[in-house]
């Protein structure tokens, strides 16, 4: 039996992880524009009956992917696990200190995080050169980066990612099989959490943004959130 079977034969015993934007939400050249379509909200609805646990980890905050998403039982961890983190807040005042230093145009601040977007920046290599400098004064100074879909993130340097986060999520559920969905590089610390499982599938949503590692660990490939949608029903 696949791994697929095994999980959608008994979906009590198994955990759904799922991204947000790129994923579930289609992304938006606005953050603060996304939302999840009504059918995928109905979808997440019925599998929340389903499974054992069906959570979004996303970069999001949990309070903001909530809304987003819109539906109220699914479990949610926000900014790559940094909220499942004790030592994180103690970093906060440094990070916001940093993105107060350095304006940005598309500045995006979180409790725990700084992003620096340049989606709507007119010329993203220009952008993106810039903030190889932002990134290197972050390091210096002893914080953390990372690099997404043309955002840069500056973060606590505390061992935090999707990773950590859905093993914590494993170990307190109890669960032994699961799916995870993403579309973007941090993604790919949700799809090594899944090793060792009983039964595991990892999903990738590519697009030119994405990175190649990405396909290249998933099981199953699909290009738009239209075509998780469809992935979705059949669980």
């Amino acid at each position: 039996m696949d791994a697929l079977t095994r999980i959608t034969a008994e979906p009590g015993r198994a955990a759904l992880f799922l991204d947000v934007d790129g994923v579930l939400a289609p992304i938006v050249p606005r953050p603060e524009d996304s939302s999840v379509p009504p059918a995928t909200r109905d979808e997440l609805e019925r599998l929340a009956d389903r499974y054992g646990l069906v959570a979004c980890v996303t970069g999001r905050t949990s309070e903001t992917a909530r809304a987003i998403v819109g539906v109220d039982r699914l479990r949610y961890v926000g900014q790559h696990g940094l909220e499942l983190d004790p030592d994180a807040e103690s970093w906060a005042g440094r990070v916001h200190a940093f993105g107060r230093a350095r304006p940005w145009p598309w500045q995006e601040g979180k409790p725990l995080t700084v992003a620096f977007h340049y989606r709507l920046a007119p010329d993203e290599a220009a952008a993106h050169a810039q903030l190889e400098d932002v990134a290197r004064s972050a390091l210096a100074e002893g914080l953390a980066v990372r690099w997404g879909r043309l955002v840069l993130e500056v973060l606590p340097p505390v061992e935090a990612t999707k990773g950590t986060a859905v093993r914590a999520l494993l170990a307190e559920s109890g669960l032994r099989r699961a799916l995870y969905a993403g579309d973007d590089v941090t993604d790919l610390d949700g799809f090594a959490a899944l090793d060792g499982l009983d039964a595991a599938v990892r999903v990738a949503v590519v697009s030119s943004e994405g990175p190649s590692e990405l396909r290249e660990r998933a099981d199953i490939v699909v290009a738009s959130t239209d075509e998780v949608l469809e992935l979705l029903q059949q669980l």
